[in-house]
């Protein structure tokens, strides 16, 4: 270890670890301001994002959060236990049962506690040893209080740290801004020319509905299908990936292969066919474009075009503005909003020539290319940010800045 450096556990360099007050709380406005779980969701404390409730003074006086105080997600998914804020705020606001309060004592900074907690959620230290169960995962004060840091014993050298730390990381945050911001204009690029292109369908195209566009409208079976330890690939609403509007194979169940062979044929994708979700996260168009067999769920649609219309086309009109809007405003249920086979057939859209088809998909495909190219550059920039990012955190906790 370097020289002037120490290694304690978090049990003997905090004065305070412990949960917060258990109250019924709610978002009325009323009453005090208690922290939650989404209080420190961007990784800094967000004073609109708190409870509310009626505390006893004996309660105020316990739980009351101080400046310089550590709040840690010791019960979440299981990619947010371990996520950290500093309460950094002067009006009175008090410690929630949802969160952990973490007080150090004065042998190291809260600044300095708070990027040494950073670094571990970032090296998935808390992911690792978290337990898990359905949806949820935690990690108990004592297998927290074990948990090893490493400082220099100098309080201004631990400060030095924190300035270097905090600098990168505000140029970095800017960088990232910057990076997402261009992602989303060329994302944005492409859905103004994919609402200019069929704007002008509709101007110029017959309006029809959507089954006179299809040989076949409908969707996955009802009934639960049978599981296998291999066969074909059942598709479901979770493995389909909004922002590239493909399919992910690798964490589908299996059917049978009996089970698949039973399916009526407009029940099994083929290349050229469009899927459509339909419930939930709906209107995400997928274009089958290879020859894997498998099978999806009721909440996802299938399009099957006939002869005179493009698939690709086909594929860019249920992506566009136009139609999106006609799910959104016939989608009904409570709980979650579902397109009904009803009302995707019933679809308004423009029926053009093929030639006028495979003229807009030409100047689609060019620009979803050069979107594609510029998403894959931005991508990569922020993934070394992130890297960046981690490795100096690395760096500062092993003595190296």
């Amino acid at each position: 270890m370097k020289t002037g450096w120490q290694t304690s556990t978090l049990g003997d360099v905090l004065d305070v670890l412990r949960n917060g007050v258990n109250c019924k709380q709610d978002k009325s406005g009323i009453g005090e301001k208690i922290s939650r779980i989404e209080s420190i969701s961007g990784a800094w404390f967000d004073i609109e994002k708190v409870g509310y409730a009626n505390l006893s003074e004996l309660d105020k006086h316990r739980y009351r959060l101080k400046r310089g105080d550590i709040l840690f997600s010791h019960i979440n998914s299981p990619a947010h236990v371990g996520k950290t804020a500093i309460f950094d705020c002067d009006e009175p606001v008090y410690h929630g049962v949802n969160l952990l309060l973490m007080r150090p004592k004065e042998v190291v900074t809260s600044d300095y506690l708070n990027h040494a907690l950073k670094y571990l959620f970032q090296s998935g230290y808390w992911h690792g040893v978290c337990k898990q169960s359905v949806n949820q995962a935690s990690v108990n004060q004592q297998d927290i209080s074990k948990v090893e840091i490493s400082f220099p014993k100098s309080l201004p050298e631990q400060h030095r740290i924190v300035g270097i730390l905090d600098e990168a990381f505000d140029g970095i945050a800017t960088a990232k801004a910057n990076a997402e911001k261009n992602l989303q204009n060329a994302r944005a690029l492409f859905e103004s020319h994919l609402q200019a292109e069929f704007a002008e369908a509709w101007q110029v195209g017959k309006l029809v509905t959507l089954t006179d566009l299809a040989t076949d409208i409908t969707d996955g079976d009802h009934m639960p299908p049978p599981k296998a330890p291999s066969g074909v690939p059942f598709i479901t609403i979770g493995n389909i990936i909004k922002d590239t509007r493909t399919i992910d194979f690798a964490n589908t169940f299996m059917v049978p292969k009996e089970y698949y062979d039973g399916l009526k044929p407009n029940k099994k994708p083929k290349i050229g066919d469009v899927l459509y979700t339909v419930t939930g996260s709906f209107g995400i168009p997928v274009l089958v474009s290879d020859s894997l067999n498998f099978c999806f769920q009721r909440h996802i649609g299938l399009v099957r075009p006939k002869s005179e219309v493009d698939s690709s086309w086909l594929y860019y009109l249920l992506m566009s503005p136009q139609v999106f809007k006609q799910a959104n405003d016939g989608a009904n249920g409570a709980a979650q909003k579902t397109v009904s086979l009803k009302l995707l057939r019933g679809f308004e859209v423009p029926k053009i020539s093929l030639t006028r088809q495979l003229s807009s998909v030409a100047k689609l495909d060019a620009i979803a290319e050069n979107t594609k190219r510029l998403e894959s550059i931005y991508q990569r920039k922020l993934a070394k940010l992130e890297e960046l990012k981690k490795s100096l955190l690395h760096q500062a906790f092993t003595g190296q800045l």
